[in-house]
Parts: structure tokens; sequence; C-alpha cells
């Protein structure tokens, strides 16, 4: 298989990004990979790395979108950006899948538009996956869309379902809905008409979920609108850093209290590695005709490694047939509701 990559986008484009791909080109061996952006930059990069894998390939984008352009005008006017040519690679079938550390929303902008949407699937969603205590839970929508309708969140729970099937082997995933209460009457008319699509679905729907309760573990996926999810994201990535640092900095503060913190070094080390994103690459844009891994804009050469990992995973696993597949089947239970 091959994947195209973004070799320009992100906050450490293109060292990291490069870097990264080389690791993984070691690593998947065969699989190919293809550099997209500036020639003579990943060309000076893959220099510094002796001989670089021979199924590591080049292919020119002059043009990088900023991460201040606005999504749609980088699509209509950089058409030479890096980010564009890769999805067009996908697209003309000369690639498998896209990874890109760039403009998220250039990255679902392009592949709307030139992937195009999987058969039955109104809007794609960007799905995550958080520590839990007992494991992941997956939020969808983490950003891709911020004007949603019911039909748009109820897709949202059946292709993370398939996700959370066929990449981290969870037999029947439990669905839950963000919301501000348990009760089935909470929330606003978005949630409760969503609510009662996913109840009809034939989804494994265990109700509302409040926020505390994603990292107990109530639910294995849970559904939100774009907005809602991407601040949660972005809240528990910046609360999770900060527990961290002002655990570390308290324990500098005396000898005894040093001891502790060294005694209980290996336990802060396991859950920083579990907290920490570059773990798990990307996330993948679902519900485009495509493979499309979303990374962090500081990822580093492992982030990057580990998202072509999950990349070649979607590809292999066929997840956007079961998708299909799955939609057709929820579709025609929930029809009576919708």
């Amino acid at each position: 298989m091959r994947v195209a990559v973004d070799a320009m986008g992100g906050d450490k484009a293109p060292h990291e990004i490069v870097k990264g791909s080389v690791l993984a080109a070691r690593q998947f061996q065969n699989d190919e990979i293809v550099l997209v952006g500036d020639e003579k930059a990943i060309q000076g990069e893959l220099n510094s790395h002796g001989n670089p894998p021979k199924n590591i390939t080049i292919y020119h984008a002059p043009q990088v979108v900023g991460m201040d352009d606005p999504a749609t005008y980088s699509i209509r006017q950089k058409i030479n950006s890096s980010i564009t040519r890769s999805v067009e690679l996908v697209a003309k079938g000369e690639a498998t899948a896209v990874v890109s550390a760039g403009h998220t929303g250039a990255a679902v902008a392009a592949s709307t538009l030139h992937l195009r949407t999987l058969k039955g699937v109104r809007r794609p969603g960007i799905a995550v996956a958080i520590p839990t205590r007992h494991g992941i839970c997956l939020i969808i929508d983490a950003g891709a869309n911020i004007a949603c309708k019911p039909e748009h969140l109820f897709q949202y729970g059946v292709m993370a379902t398939v996700l959370s099937k066929h990449m981290f082997g969870i037999e029947n995933p439990r669905v839950g809905l963000l919301n501000i209460g348990e009760e089935n009457a909470k929330g606003n008319d978005l949630t409760k008409e969503t609510f009662a699509l996913i109840s009809g679905s034939g989804l494994n729907f265990v109700g509302n979920v409040e926020g505390r309760e994603i990292f107990d573990s109530k639910a294995d996926v849970v559904v939100c609108e774009g907005f809602v999810g991407n601040v949660l994201l972005k809240f528990a990535e910046g609360l999770a850093m900060n527990l961290l640092s002002t655990i570390k900095a308290g324990a500098m503060k005396s000898f005894w209290s040093k001891m502790g913190l060294w005694l209980c070094k290996p336990t802060f080390e396991a859950l920083r590695a579990k907290m920490d994103f570059s773990e798990y690459g990307g996330v993948p844009l679902l519900g485009v005709n495509g493979v499309c891994i979303i990374c962090h804009g500081r990822s580093d050469s492992k982030a990057i490694q580990n998202a072509i990992r999950v990349a070649l995973q979607l590809s292999k696993n066929n997840v956007n047939e079961h998708i299909v597949s799955e939609l057709e089947r929820t579709n025609a239970l929930a029809a009576t509701v919708m």
C-alpha cells in the first residue's frame, strides 16, 4: 500500500515529518510512502538520513497552507499545496491514504472535496481516542463539523462503532451521547432528536453521558457535535499536562517529596505515555471515500510514524467498507424514527 504524507504540514515540518516517514518506511518495508511538498527541502532532509529507504519517493508541491489561512480559501487558491496534492493522490488511486499534521480545516475541506463522502454518509467526522480508566473511548466529532443535525450525530455513532470494532477489537461497543445530564429529557433539541434516532438504530446505546463519565469508561464511543468535541479534547489535553507539571513542581519542594516522586516514577511514566498523543499517531476523518489521518500540529517523528501505521491499519482492515455496510443496516432500523 501507498501512503501520501503532507511533508510541509505541522509546526515541525518538514524535519520531523520526514524523520517520522523514514522510521515508518523502515518499519513497513512492504509499503510505500510518498512525501508531498517542496522537493528541495524534502530531499535535503532525506539526505541527512544517509541512505534513505527505497520505499520513499517525493512528489513536488510548491505551496504550503498556513495555519492562519481560511480552510476554503486555501483549497481554492492554493491548488498546488502539499495537503491538496496529497489528497489528490488518494482521489486518483495513486495512494491509499493521506497523513497530515497541517491545517485541520484544510485537510477536512480537501478530503471532502476531492475524495467525496462514502455512500450514505452526510458529513465526515473526526474520531479521537481518549485514554480512560479501563481502556480508550472514541470521541466523535472532534472538530470536522460544527453545524450538526441529528442524522449527522447518528451516523457518527455508527462510524465510530465500526472503528472501535475493527481497530480496537471491541466486539459490541457501547455508544453514548454527550449531554448535560443522564436523564432522557435533558439537553437541547439536537441532543433530544439524536437520542431518539440512536435509540431506534440497533446500536448498543447506553444513553446520555456526562463529561465526567467519559473517563469512567461508561461508553466506548461518545457522540457530540464538532464544536463541543474539539473544546472537550483540548481541555482534556491541557488538564492532563497541567496535572503532571503541577505534581512534578510540588514534588521538587523537599527532599522527601523528591524521593516519593522517584519511587513513583514508573507509575508516572506509564501515565504520561498513556496520555501522550504521539503514541496514538493521528486521528481518522471518518466518512470520506479514502483514508485521511489528521495529526496534532505539534507532531514529532514518533507521532508521524504512528500515524502512518494507523493509516495502513485502516486501509488493510477495510474500515470504509464496513462503515458503508453498517450504515445500510442501521439506517433501515432507524428509518421509522427518522
